[in-house]
């Protein structure tokens, strides 16, 4: 079976200066990591080149790029992205990401219409009793995290663009694509789908460093379309934990102005007990 690969990119990380977060040097140094890491949104923006010489354009009308990471990079560090050419009358193929002296940055599964079988639908969440967390205590599964209404404006994604914060750059994220107009980047839907859930999150958390370790951005009647408002939703699937870290799965929807559902995402929120006063 023949594999594709894209080119070898240096990826940034454009979150250095987060005082305080796992993307800053002194945070993620004190924490065991070699150095502020880059932010596993930005690794899913080197796929759809690829993709796209697989599936063509639907991808981002009903693709899915579900990813669990495995080791984080630091800034400037190279990796390519590899996809699994499909066998005949698949629909869903193996990716994954190397860095560039062969370490495993992330494997997962890419596809077009139905992902229940994606790699992360398919996970075994591992979930636990929430009353032995102390992070995550006030989470439970089902627990609604509100409903926003985002506008997901062209300005930002350009400049990530210009300041090469993006590490897989097409045409159609910044000017006319085939839809119309710009349309969003997988770290842009990302942000969508991320940015408010994660604000209601953190009324019930804490102090506490968080990372994500895994994504699921899957087009459900796309592409997502910059300059819009979409309506988020999003709810918590598992919470749990691991010897270093309390983690949590959370399940979040974007839908046009129509109630049209264009996009979904399933999110693993890692949290590290080192960083918290509750593990002091």
């Amino acid at each position: 079976m023949a594999t594709l690969e894209s080119e070898l990119r240096a990826a940034r990380n454009g979150s250095a200066d987060e005082a305080g977060s796992i993307h800053d040097d002194a945070t993620a140094s004190k924490l065991g990591f070699r150095g502020g890491t880059v932010a596993g949104s930005i690794h899913m923006d080197q796929f759809p080149p690829v993709l796209l010489r697989i599936f063509g354009p639907r991808f981002f009308e009903e693709g899915a790029l579900s990813l669990y990471f495995l080791n984080a990079t630091i800034d400037r560090e190279a990796v390519r992205a590899f996809a699994e050419e499909p066998a005949d009358g698949a629909t869903q193929i193996r990716v994954f990401m190397k860095r560039e002296d062969g370490l495993d940055v992330c494997e997962g599964t890419a596809s077009l219409g139905d992902a229940s079988r994606s790699a992360l639908r398919t996970r075994d969440l591992r979930p636990c009793d929430p009353a032995e967390l102390r992070i995550l205590r006030a989470l439970r599964p089902g627990m609604a995290l509100g409903e926003t209404k985002v506008r997901l404006g062209p300005e930002r994604q350009r400049e990530r663009i210009a300041a090469d914060l993006c590490s897989g750059p097409l045409d159609w994220y910044t000017g006319p694509s085939p839809w119309g107009g710009a349309i969003a980047s997988p770290s842009s839907a990302v942000e969508l789908l991320w940015a408010s859930p994660t604000k209601a999150l953190r009324m019930h958390i804490g102090k506490a460093v968080g990372l994500f370790g895994a994504i699921e951005i899957a087009h459900l009647a796309g592409p997502i379309l910059l300059d819009e408002s979409y309506t988020v939703t999003a709810e918590v699937a598992a919470v749990g934990q691991s010897p270093k870290t309390e983690y949590l799965w959370f399940d979040s929807l974007a839908s046009d102005a129509r109630g049209r559902a264009i996009a979904s995402m399933r999110m693993l929120l890692r949290f590290m007990k080192a960083s918290s006063p509750l593990y002091a």
